[in-house]
């Protein structure tokens, strides 16, 4: 199983690089995973990050990407310039969110 080393924690992720127990993350685990990602985390990341996870805790899942961008008032192009890999793949992961289903 893949690991990530953060500080002197070694965090095991799933075989798409995603946190393996949710319950592992923390703004420092989100910045070694953005590293992983080639993101630079700001004040715009962080807001798409905490709307992720605050959509998460309330029902359980990730955001459909339509309920993303408006939520967000962000446009597609917006999100993907932050996450370059996508909403899917790199907000989520960086959030520490489980690998949304359909996400390639």
């Amino acid at each position: 199983m893949p690991e990530l080393k953060v500080g002197d924690r070694v965090i095991l992720l799933d075989e798409d690089g995603f946190l393996d127990n949710a319950a592992d993350w923390d703004e420092e685990v989100a910045a070694v995973l953005a590293q992983t990602e080639e993101v630079e985390l700001t004040e715009e990341h962080w807001k798409i990050i905490n709307y992720l996870r605050q959509y998460y805790a309330d029902f359980g899942v990730a955001p459909m990407v339509r309920k993303l961008l408006k939520d967000t008032g962000k446009t597609q192009a917006e999100i993907y310039d932050l996450f370059p890999s996508g909403p899917g793949k790199g907000a989520c992961k960086i959030a520490g969110l489980p690998k949304p289903t359909g996400c390639v």
